[in-house]
């Protein structure tokens, strides 16, 4: 798959494609069926399909300091969309001057001139240029001007995550935050993930008997609630059960907030420099403080027993 960042960036031989745009952040089960329905209409129309997307999040150019929490960084979206398909992924760098451009003005530079849009396939509720003023309806007006077809697609899925709320990337940082990591999941369609660098830590808990791996995050990255989780720690394309803590370390009355991982019966590894994944599976607990380090480790102790469990279910 293609990954461009800016409109410069695409071929200049580049012929007509299928295009659809978004953050689509998490990459969820709505955004899902549209990316879907833009990769069967390119195979349809024997074209390549692009995802156009944004970097900042539109919000923190707009609202400065409102950048939300990210449900996944752009590299792992891009790999998301092309497993559902997708041929190019346009990285459109947010900047003051861009968020003032005119829905007329996108339209021009980015699907007509670079693209060459053959089609277009948004949600119901997508809104673009400056202020929001474009939409669907003036979508399909300008495709009859410049010959490409615009298909609305509702993205909308709901179940039991958020009491049935539509799926969403907004309701699966709520979740992410609340610590429900299993109605995340089923929004996204798999455990959320948080990346980042192995860094070296206090490495208190290769002393008590469960070394760690304290994943220095990326900027910006949703992080669920403090407790301890069962998931997996991918590194190198192997995911290996894993016992997650996430919190300040009261214990030992930390004030820094980090996410360690440990690798269920592994030993002897050694990721410090690594970039890591961590899928959050399940909530095991919340955060606590001990009467003594013979009750923290009694509890660690039963925290991988109970991740352990909870993993072998998973598979």
């Amino acid at each position: 798959m293609q990954r461009w960042r800016g409109l410069e960036d695409i071929p200049e031989d580049w012929g007509r494609s299928v295009v659809t745009i978004g953050s689509y952040d998490g990459v969820h089960r709505g955004h899902q069926l549209i990316i879907k329905h833009a990769v069967d209409r390119a195979r349809e129309l024997d074209a390549p399909c692009v995802v156009v997307t944004f970097d900042p999040h539109p919000s923190e150019v707009v609202r400065p300091g409102s950048h939300p929490p990210l449900l996944a960084p752009h590299h792992r979206r891009a790999e998301l969309m092309a497993e559902l398909g997708v041929d190019a992924v346009l990285i459109l760098p947010f900047t003051a001057e861009f968020s003032k451009l005119s829905p007329a003005d996108f339209v021009v530079k980015v699907l007509v001139d670079r693209l060459h849009a053959k089609a277009v396939v948004e949600g119901p509720n997508f809104r673009f240029g400056h202020r929001a003023a474009g939409d669907v309806a003036y979508l399909v007006e300008q495709g009859k001007t410049y010959d490409f077809d615009v298909d609305p697609v509702d993205l909308y899925v709901s179940g039991a995550a958020g009491g049935g709320d539509p799926f969403s990337s907004t309701l699966t940082r709520r979740l992410v935050a609340a610590g429900d990591v299993e109605g995340a999941r089923e929004i996204l369609g798999r455990p959320h993930r948080v990346e980042g660098v192995v860094v070296r830590g206090a490495q208190r808990g290769r002393d008590l008997g469960f070394p760690t791996a304290n994943v220095e995050t990326l900027p910006h990255t949703a992080i669920p609630a403090d407790g301890v989780y069962a998931g997996y720690l991918n590194v190198a394309g192997e995911a290996m059960p894993a016992a997650i803590s996430v919190g300040t370390n009261p214990q030992f009355d930390g004030t820094e907030r980090t996410v360690e991982a440990y690798a269920i019966d592994r030993v002897g590894l050694d990721l410090y420099g690594l970039h890591v994944g961590v899928d959050f599976v399940a909530y095991v607990r919340g955060q606590a403080k001990f009467d003594s380090l013979e009750a923290l480790l009694e509890q660690m102790g039963d925290d991988v027993k109970r991740c352990r469990e909870i993993i072998a279910a998973d598979r």
